[in-house]
């Protein structure tokens, strides 16, 4: 049984509209995409009503990635 891997990336450090290659597989994942094809959505993570982080699933390799950086997205 195959390991999932877990990577995190941080949202202030991409450039474009939010979109980025899963850092396993590249697969394209893009904010735009609202139908779940290239990735899963499993948890958001809240503290103190923030939004502190959304972990996501790559459907392609089925890595985990944990998404950061809202906190200094909504101070923009």
């Amino acid at each position: 049984m195959q390991k999932t891997k877990h990577y995190t990336i941080d949202l202030t450090t991409i450039e474009g509209k939010g979109e980025f290659k899963c850092p396993k597989c590249g697969a394209l994942i893009s904010p735009d995409d609202t139908t779940e094809e290239n990735y899963t959505i499993i948890e958001p993570i809240v503290k103190d009503k923030n939004l502190e982080k959304i972990i996501i699933q790559c459907n392609k390799c089925k890595s985990q990635i944990h998404l950061t950086g809202f906190q200094t997205l909504k101070e923009k």
